[in-house]
């Protein structure tokens, strides 16, 4: 949250409600009691003229909104580029200002613009960064065009492991090794049924199936072991030209096009980001590859603008929070109140760092479930406190200017970090 000093020149304060269609502004001008409301549609004309009204008082100007979605990104680029202030309001905290100040749990656009005025006007709001002035509105794109890429290609995925295999070819499964190749959905959009591979010889089968499976090793083993378990599967003997097998191949289809797609966008990140200083800062750091290195780009911008790493820490949601009333004290946990997204980037990159040979990560890892190392419970929290101690070496490496130096820190006399000492260890 920002303050507001008393002691600054008089500002128009303007309270922006979002919706899709139309926003509703409600005006605070210094010296005048009566508040201006008004609506205007999300359009460049209303946007000019909102422009033009909040120039004309000659006065620096403060405008607060709520993010909504992302309807609120062009009239808020709009408006920066005018030269105005920009402060963004929390939907907690406008949600329980509302709650405490109108002393109900109702909602309407009017009374939420009162709310966002009353915000500005205590500085109960925060900073805005507009991805497109501060350039990074490329890298959130292409970091949010490739998480839907991945999602999309799990579920199609997912819906080939438990609907279309266990019909048409169960046993095929054991031939799967990673999501990231693509020589499995294509072996299986050409052979989609194991009674179209034994309708051939093997010596016929292998010379078909010998391009199709890509580079590898003792490919013919491999390709002789498909042929062996396919003429003991279990799938149900469907014909090569019905529809059932055309729908297979649609989805195997689909599969392939989102795999393409990945590692179009994929090489795509690289080429944008390898002359870009902070990537190679962040993929110094063991775990953390082009892909994790661009989320951390584009979801936090510019580390440096974070004075100390617990503001960091704070911003991913992985500060310490404690529930105490009275004697009654909880336990110390993660807040998870902070951009989900970066979070479960830094917790995949310290899982990842950990299965790596020497670095101050596993270092950590190891000594923190030395005591017991089949506890899931302890195991848990140890990956807790690798992705903190990731996210503190994340805004060192940027901060300073120098890349990730492998050491090892020095053990806690009980060989591993305190839980109330986890995140901050």
């Amino acid at each position: 949250m920002t303050a507001i000093n008393s002691t600054t020149a008089p500002t128009v304060l303007v309270a922006i409600d979002i919706s899709k269609h139309r926003h509703e502004i409600l005006i605070s001008v210094p010296g005048k009691q009566r508040r201006r409301r008004l609506t205007i549609r999300n359009a460049l004309e209303d946007f000019e003229r909102l422009r033009e009204l909040l120039a004309a008082y000659s006065l620096p100007v403060r405008v607060g909104f709520e993010a909504t979605g992302n309807y609120h990104r062009s009239l808020a680029h709009h408006l920066g580029r005018s030269g105005f202030e920009l402060k963004l309001v929390s939907s907690v905290a406008l949600a329980r200002t509302r709650e405490a100040l109108h002393n109900s749990w109702d909602k309407n656009d009017p009374k939420d613009a009162q709310v966002i005025l009353h915000m500005l006007e205590i500085g109960a709001v925060q900073f805005f960064h507009d991805p497109l002035a501060a350039g990074t509105n490329d890298i959130q794109e292409l970091s949010k065009t490739h998480e839907i890429v991945s999602r999309s290609k799990t579920e199609l995925w997912h819906r080939i492991l438990t609907h279309y295999l266990p019909l048409y070819f169960p046993e095929a499964e054991r031939f799967h090794r990673s999501s990231r190749t693509d020589w499995f959905l294509a072996f299986l959009e050409r052979f989609p049924s194991p009674h179209m591979i034994t309708a051939l010889s093997q010596e016929v089968f292998i010379e078909a199936a010998w391009d199709v499976v890509g580079r590898k090793v003792s490919k013919e083993r491999l390709l002789s072991d498909i042929y062996a378990t396919a003429a003991g599967s279990v799938g149900l003997p469907v014909h090569p030209d019905s529809d059932a097998v055309r729908m297979f191949r649609l989805v195997l289809a689909e599969g392939r096009s989102l795999v393409r797609q990945r590692d179009e966008i994929e090489a795509r990140a690289v080429e944008l980001l390898s002359d870009h200083a902070d990537y190679r800062l962040l993929t110094s750091i063991p775990g953390i590859g082009p892909i994790n290195a661009m989320t951390i780009l584009a979801e936090a911008g510019d580390l440096r603008r974070f004075g100390h790493h617990r503001q960091f820490l704070k911003f991913c949601g992985m500060d310490l929070a404690t529930v105490q009333s009275g004697m009654f004290r909880g336990q110390s946990r993660i807040s998870k109140y902070g951009n989900a997204r970066l979070r479960r980037t830094l917790w995949m990159a310290g899982q990842t760092a950990v299965l790596k040979r020497t670095n101050s990560f596993r270092d950590k890892f190891e000594r923190y479930i030395s005591q017991d190392r089949h506890n899931p419970h302890l195991r848990r929290k140890a990956y807790t406190a690798v992705a903190a101690k990731m996210a503190r070496t994340v805004h060192a490496v940027i901060k300073h200017g120098e890349p990730y130096r492998p050491f090892f820190e020095g053990a806690s006399p009980g060989g591993r970090t305190p839980l109330f000492r986890a995140v901050e260890a």
